[in-house]
Order: C-alpha cells, then sequence, then structure tokens
C-alpha cells in the first residue's frame, strides 16, 4: 500500500500545477469573508492555474471556477497537498 504524506502549507507556498485541499481561511474579516463566498472554503479543493510574470496575483481554480487572489490574500489560505 502506498503511503500518502500530506503537507500543510499557505495556497502561495504551492508550485503552478499544484492541488490541495483547503484546510482554513483567516486573515482580515472582510478579505477571508469574501474568499469564503467565492467557494475558498475548507475541504474545497483548489490548484494554482498560474501566477502573474512577479508572482503577484495568482490564478487558481476552485469548484469550477478560475479565480485571481492577491499573494497576500494566498497567505492566509492554509492547504494540505500530497507530497
Amino acid at each position: 500500500m502506498k503511503q500518502t504524506t500530506l503537507i500543510n502549507s499557505t495556497l502561495a507556498a504551492l508550485p503552478i500545477g499544484a492541488m490541495a485541499q483547503v484546510t482554513s481561511v483567516s486573515g482580515e474579516t472582510n478579505i477571508s469573508r469574501r474568499l469564503l463566498e467565492m467557494g475558498v472554503v475548507p475541504g474545497a479543493t483548489i490548484r494554482v492555474v498560474k501566477t502573474a510574470p512577479f508572482g503577484d496575483p495568482l490564478e487558481i481554480r476552485v469548484r469550477n471556477s478560475h479565480l485571481a487572489v492577491r499573494k497576500s490574500e494566498a497567505d492566509s489560505i492554509m492547504v494540505n497537498s500530497e507530497k
């Protein structure tokens, strides 16, 4: 049986193409509430699609939607990804 190791990190730390599961959203109340409204909720699968040339913003895919989030917002999204 293959053993899977989960890595806990922020969304901003994931490389392009990586998929992960959202574990929590923190940060400024208005921003975290907006992220939750857009489907970035604990348990959701999220994928980093691409980043802008200087790494900000990031394009992500969550629940069949493409979203652009600032790096500072991505730093407030905790995820688990497989190693």
